[in-house]
């Protein structure tokens, strides 16, 4: 090797081995990048010292390649996983923390022992059984708790309980006391002999649900009454539209979950009339519509 002009030459000669690159190249002093010599079957071209091999400037043989003859090989990210074997060879300090497999398809990546999609180094949950997961699992490895109750999907039975409900311990939610229906005059939310809800009337039935802990509703049941004058079948058609009017608007102000029914009874069942009470009083409490609620227990 000797310097010419400010140019480095050097000359590359192996006793018994024919290289594929010129013997000769050409490196500018300026230049930095070296690469492994190989030769005509492409194996590195070994000096005498243990993992050094004859190094070149850039030459027909590139692209470079390493060897682990050559002690070229790293393991960049220090897991223990030489690079030309590592599936992951860029993991930070994190992802190996809890180790990474040492064979296999996913070689030199961060272990999954419970096979659930979330590696060890940020799992929760890291020895959940294939039943745990069976539903899947958040993005701490836990096993999905879809609606928030505290009971697991995988044995959820009721996996749809609304938020806040107290459940027993298989998820379904706990219904809270019985309670009184809450009676509607008809003239309070119909005009007479009408099936359509005055404004008032709608008032009053936003100021019922104002009451109710309208995400716990389980369901509400809608009757409506009539007063003996008139026909039967009359008195049943009005009471089922005034019931049913009743019933969808509640439903157009509660969660999809609650279950609402709605009952005309016509003059089926009149209120008992009071001593000394007129007969237009008596059929005005007659003209009713009755609201039951049932709720679920609230969560503690």
């Amino acid at each position: 090797m000797f310097d010419s002009a400010g140019r480095k030459i050097l000359f590359g000669v192996v006793t018994g081995t024919l290289l594929s690159s010129a013997v000769i190249s050409v490196l500018a002093v300026d230049e930095k990048e070296t690469h492994n010599l190989i030769d005509s079957e492409g194996r590195a071209v070994l000096t005498s010292r243990q993992e050094e091999c004859v190094q070149t400037p850039n030459t027909p043989n590139t692209p470079p390649k390493s060897f682990k003859e050559c002690g070229s090989i790293g393991d960049r990210d220090g897991d223990g996983i030489p690079d030309d074997e590592d599936m992951c060879p860029d993991n930070t300090p994190e992802e190996i923390s809890k180790g990474v497999y040492q064979d296999g398809p996913k070689k030199g990546c961060p272990i999954d022992t419970d096979n659930d999609g979330v590696p060890d180094y940020r799992d929760d949950c890291p020895n959940n059984t294939p039943l745990e997961i069976s539903k899947g699992v958040d993005d701490r490895g836990c096993p999905l708790d879809s609606d928030g109750d505290g009971v697991p999907d995988y044995r959820d039975k009721c996996p749809g309980t609304p938020r806040g409900a107290a459940v027993d311990e298989d998820g379904c939610p706990i219904e809270g006391p019985s309670q009184a229906p809450v009676v509607f005059s008809s003239e309070a939310l119909f005009d007479f002999d009408k099936s359509n809800l005055r404004p008032d009337g709608r008032k009053a039935l936003d100021e019922f649900l104002s009451h109710k802990d309208i995400e716990l509703v389980h369901s509400i049941t809608v009757i409506g009454h009539t007063d003996p004058t008139g026909t039967d079948s009359y008195n049943m058609t009005l009471s089922k539209k005034r019931a049913a009017t009743v019933a969808n608007y509640l439903k157009s102000r509660l969660p999809a979950t609650a279950q609402i029914i709605s009952e005309g009874r016509g003059e089926k069942q009149l209120v008992e009339r009071l001593p000394g009470e007129s007969q237009k009083a008596w059929h005005q409490r007659c003209r009713r519509v009755e609201v039951g609620v049932k709720e679920y227990k609230r969560k503690q």
